[in-house]
């Protein structure tokens, strides 16, 4: 498939993966305050996991090499459990917003890093559609913020999301050469269930005490923006490169502000509004040929 163009699957996996990504981090805000960052990660990955190996019913199962075990590895250890315990652990007093447009400097890291270390092309739609889209999302950011002075602990949780984000995306995307994007993401997942165990009794404990809606919210976190989403993210990553992939999700902070508004009355600032029109132009830029 060109590189220029994306194929109708395609297009239906990155916008399904947009909408169950953005839905994160509403619910992620939503719960917190029933379960600590590291129990809301194990009980995501908890139910993600079964759920993604249903993804390999009917595939073939190819034996990774000791390198494609190591880029596995390291996908599902930044990416699966230290991002979302790092994420998590910033929404703690960053709102959903803010900490969306955080993440979401994410694409340019990846951009930059598939150039330097996958081959990809930088082309210069690329990277001025990137950075007119980082415009929308600064914009956002200050729009949504909850206060006047951005939390400096919750701002480097969220660097450190955006960091292991983005190093997730780097390493997943060789290791999809060869073995199917269901594959790798179930290992990565499964891999990263790991250290996340340390929080299980805390988390079991909890659990038995919480509230309905919390429990749906964990539930939902593993099924929705995890088993789907990362499964959807797996097919389209498999397909088209890393760099322009990747900008596709400065399309997540326009609909969290909307979702945040919706479900945790977070209403965004008239700013929030035009830097999502900007962030939705500089992702239909990047797409130029």
């Amino acid at each position: 498939m060109s590189n220029d163009r994306i194929s109708p699957k395609v297009l239906v996996a990155i916008v399904g993966t947009v909408l169950a990504w953005s839905s994160a981090f509403v619910v992620i805000r939503a719960v917190l305050p029933v379960f600590s960052p590291g129990e809301l990660a194990f009980l995501r990955q908890l139910v993600a996991v079964p759920l993604l190996a249903v993804w390999m019913i009917g595939h073939k199962w190819v034996w990774p090499t000791v390198r494609e075990w190591v880029l596995i590895a390291v996908f599902g250890l930044t990416w699966f459990s230290t991002y979302i315990v790092a994420l998590n652990t910033a929404e703690l007093t960053l709102d959903a917003g803010t900490a969306s447009f955080i993440v979401n400097i994410g694409p340019l890291l990846i951009a930059v890093g598939a150039f330097v270390f996958l081959g990809e092309k930088l082309s210069r739609n690329l990277l001025a559609g990137a950075l007119i889209a980082l415009a929308g999302v600064g914009l956002i950011a200050w729009g949504t913020s909850s206060s006047d002075r951005v939390d400096l602990v919750g701002l480097l949780w969220a660097l450190v999301a955006t960091a292991t984000y983005a190093i997730g995306v780097l390493t997943q995307k060789p290791a999809l050469a060869r073995l199917s994007s269901n594959q790798v993401t179930l290992l990565g997942a499964a891999i990263a269930l790991i250290p996340l165990f340390w929080w299980a009794p805390e988390a079991f404990f909890h659990a038995q005490t919480a509230p309905i809606e919390a429990l749906g919210g964990a539930i939902w976190l593993g099924a929705i923006p995890t088993a789907l989403g990362f499964g959807l993210w797996g097919y389209a990553l498999k397909r088209m490169p890393a760099g322009r992939l990747g900008v596709s999700t400065y399309v997540v902070p326009p609909l969290v502000i909307l979702e945040s508004a919706l479900v945790l009355d977070e209403w965004p600032h008239p700013v929030a509004l035009v830097g999502g029109v900007i962030a939705l132009a500089g992702v239909w830029w990047s797409r130029r040929s």
